[in-house]
Formats: C-alpha cells, sequence, structure tokens
C-alpha cells in the first residue's frame, strides 16, 4: 500500500527500461494482490462474522435458511439457483478454495509489499528529512486506520500497518544483513504459534454467540447499533492481530531487505530466474504447515508475477492492474465503503444473507469497476485521492494533483 514515491523518482535520472519493468511489475503485483484482499475481505468477513471461520463447523455453514426460489415448472432452473445460493457443493469449494489458495497469502503479500514501499521510500528521500517525513507518513496512516476502523469496518489492516511501520522504521537505518536476521527471527517466533498459545480466543460457545449478535446487529441495526457493537468488537479481535503481528513485521523486513538486495531494480536481470524462484517457494509450500504455507506461497505468488510482469508479453497481458496497484490505498477504502453500504443494516442489509458464490460475485464486479475507474483518474491525476491525501499530509504542503504533459512524459519514461 505504501506507493513508490514517483515524483522524487522524476527528479532522478530516468530508470532505464527493465529496471522501469520491474517498478510497474510492482504495481501489477499490487493490484493483483488487491484482489485477493477483496474476495477474502467479502466472504469471510463482511458477508458473515469475522469469528465464524473459527468455529468448529467452519466449512459446513454455508446454508442461507429461509431461502426459496419460486421458479414454477423448471427444475433446471431452480437446481442452478440453489446451486449459486444456497448449501451447495459448488459454494463449499468456492469457500474452501478461497480459504486454501488465497486468504491469509494475499495479506501476507501485501505485507511484503509494504515493506517494500517502506525501503523504496526510505532510499529515496533526503537523508536528512526521511525520518520525519517517514514518521509523519506513518502516523497519518494511523490516523486513517483508526478511523477505518471505528467508523467503517473493524477487519481493518491499516491501524497494524501503521503499528508495525513505527516499529520497524529505526531498523531501516540497520545494514542489509540485520535485516535478513531480523525478518526471519519474527518469522520464526510467529511460525512457533507461541502467541495463539499465549493468547487463545474463547470458547466455541462463545464464538457461537458472538455470530448470531453479529449476524442480527450488522444485518439489521441501525449507523449507531452497529458503531457500537464494531467498537464492542474491537477487543475480541484484537487477539488476531497479536497473533499475526510478528509476521507483518517479519515480512515488512523481509520486503526491505528483497528491496536492498537490488533485485527488483537491477537492469540486464532475466525475468526466467523470477520463475524458477517462484516455483521453488510453490514446491516448498507441500506440506509446509498453515503457518509456513501462507508466507511460502505468497513468496511464489510474488516472484511468479514479478517475473511475468517483467516480460514483453506479460507486462501487456497485465497491464491493467497497475493502476489499481498505484490507487491500493483508494481502492482499499473504497470497498470497505461499498461493502459496508451492501451488507449492513444502515445499506441493503445483507450481512448473513448471501451464498459464498455470491458475495464473491459482488466482490469481482466492484473490482472490475475499480479496474476502469483507476485507469480513468490515472489519465487525468498523479495520484489517487487518497494517496494525494496522504502524500499531502506526509509533505505539509499540497501536492500537484492534477497531470500535465510534462508528468506525462516522466512518467512514460520512469514508470
Amino acid at each position: 500500500m505504501a506507493e513508490p514515491d514517483r515524483l522524487q523518482r522524476a527528479n532522478a535520472s530516468p530508470l532505464p527500461g527493465p529496471a522501469a519493468d520491474r517498478l510497474i511489475a510492482i504495481d501489477i503485483l499490487r493490484g493483483l494482490a488487491l484482489f485477493g484482499v477483496m474476495a477474502i475481505n467479502v466472504v469471510f468477513e463482511f458477508r458473515v462474522s469475522i469469528f465464524r471461520q473459527f468455529l468448529p463447523s467452519f466449512g459446513t455453514m454455508s446454508r442461507l435458511d429461509g431461502t426459496t426460489f419460486i421458479v414454477g415448472s423448471w427444475p433446471r432452473l431452480s437446481a442452478f439457483l440453489m446451486t449459486l445460493f444456497g448449501d451447495s457443493p459448488f459454494n463449499r469449494g468456492v469457500e474452501a478454495l478461497l480459504d486454501r489458495a488465497i486468504s491469509m497469502k494475499a495479506f501476507a503479500l501485501f505485507s511484503l509489499l509494504f515493506g517494500i514501499g517502506l525501503a523504496m521510500q526510505f532510499e529515496r528521500l533526503d537523508p536528512g528529512r526521511r525520518t520525519i517525513l517517514l514518521l509523519r507518513r506513518l502516523l497519518v496512516l494511523l490516523l486513517f486506520g483508526l478511523v477505518h476502523l471505528i467508523l467503517i469496518w473493524n477487519g481493518d489492516i491499516l491501524t497494524e500497518y501503521a503499528l508495525a511501520g513505527l516499529l520497524v522504521l529505526p531498523v531501516l537505518f540497520a545494514p542489509r544483513w540485520l535485516l535478513a536476521i531480523s525478518s526471519f527471527a519474527l518469522l520464526g517466533l510467529y511460525f512457533t504459534g507461541l502467541l495463539t498459545w499465549l493468547v487463545p480466543l474463547p470458547e466455541a460457545a462463545w464464538l457461537a454467540r458472538r455470530v448470531s449478535e453479529a449476524t442480527l446487529t450488522y444485518g439489521s441495526g441501525s449507523f449507531s447499533d452497529i458503531l457500537a457493537f464494531r467498537i464492542h468488537e474491537i477487543g475480541a479481535i484484537a487477539p488476531l492481530h497479536l497473533w499475526i503481528f510478528p509476521r507483518t513485521l517479519g515480512l515488512f523486513l523481509l520486503g526491505a531487505f528483497i528491496w536492498r538486495s537490488g533485485v527488483l531494480r537491477r537492469t540486464g536481470e532475466p525475468s526466467g530466474w523470477f520463475f524458477v524462484a517462484g516455483l521453488a517457494a510453490l514446491i516448498a509450500s507441500i506440506d509446509a504447515g498453515p503457518s509456513l504455507a501462507p508466507v511460502t506461497l505468497a513468496l511464489g505468488y510474488g516472484a511468479i508475477i514479478i517475473g511475468a510482469a517483467s516480460t514483453s508479453l506479460g507486462a501487456r497481458t497485465l497491464r491493467w492492474a497497475a493502476p489499481l496497484g498505484r490507487m491500493a490505498f483508494t481502492n482499499y477504502l473504497m470497498q470497505s465503503l461499498i461493502f459496508s453500504a451492501a451488507f449492513y443494516g444502515y445499506g441493503f442489509g445483507l450481512f448473513g444473507k448471501l451464498s459464498v458464490s455470491a458475495a464473491l460475485g459482488l466482490g469481482i464486479m466492484v473490482y472490475i469497476a475499480q479496474v476502469f475507474a483507476s485507469r480513468w483518474w490515472l489519465t487525468h491525476f498523479n495520484f489517487g485521492p487518497v494517496e494525494w491525501l496522504w502524500r499531502t499530509l506526509m509533505y505539509g504542503q499540497m501536492q500537484p494533483m492534477r497531470r500535465t504533459p510534462a508528468d506525462m512524459s516522466v512518467r512514460a519514461a520512469v514508470v
């Protein structure tokens, strides 16, 4: 979500072609990772209570009680509708696929990209101001995250990212080897599962009550009812963030190490090794366990996408995702606003009423709309609206929003 500092890059010497392609590839990767984050959020956290996935009956609760279809003498249509909207093997399969192939992997990939973004900005900012500017940037992100967490959706990840970024910031001054050691130590702590043992979730009966209360409140409550319940839930959700916090820190530092290694900006580097590294990470994910596999899969996905986007054919095929990646912050918050309006009682009240495939279909439509909206927006403006505000608050002065012919020529040279 921390995007490259493009205007500062513009004042530097233009990047050679392969290196510039690698930077576009990072935007593409961020845009594709946003799809995974969207899919998990809409299916597992907006559609139903976040705690539902921790119940013993998880995976068998896709039934929409009371849902009927009046289709007259068209039994095939009835069967088709039940497949899409009922407790069907199809919906259970989609849910299982999202859980096993995307769930924690998309968030791990986003954490890795955030670390890369931090390291990029740390390197490109004026050494005399980089500390205060990055500190201000992370504090503004924390403010955005708290507003998002309290007023819109308590599944927010921005607050955790801001706090993790503040802890990682001093380590960015360290040599590259220390970044690697710190990353592996924090990831090792996460892999031990120590925090899940020290701070376990409540018992299944408590979780079941919480799921029932969430279904009633989020599905039919007023804005004030939902606000009160959301704030009350934050304490219950906090252990989930605590469990994953070492992984977030570790991936931030790993992302910073990857950027410092130069592999993402090295000219003349063949793309083939990205595919080899990605395949190796995917193979390592086999029987890697529930803690390690999301990290190795995220690394595998990222390497393969970077490799593909670094080729001429891959860049042409995947370029549509780059504007989404450049506006990831705006698009993430817009998804929260749209999904909260769709699922909560002060909107359409669909909470607990949509099947997995129906909710995912809604999310895909929103994502596709954002593909076109992001592309249109960035033909007229330098930044997404939230990115512009974030940048303006970071520097303490208004940033140039509307694009000029000079901006377009610079982008052609370096982006």
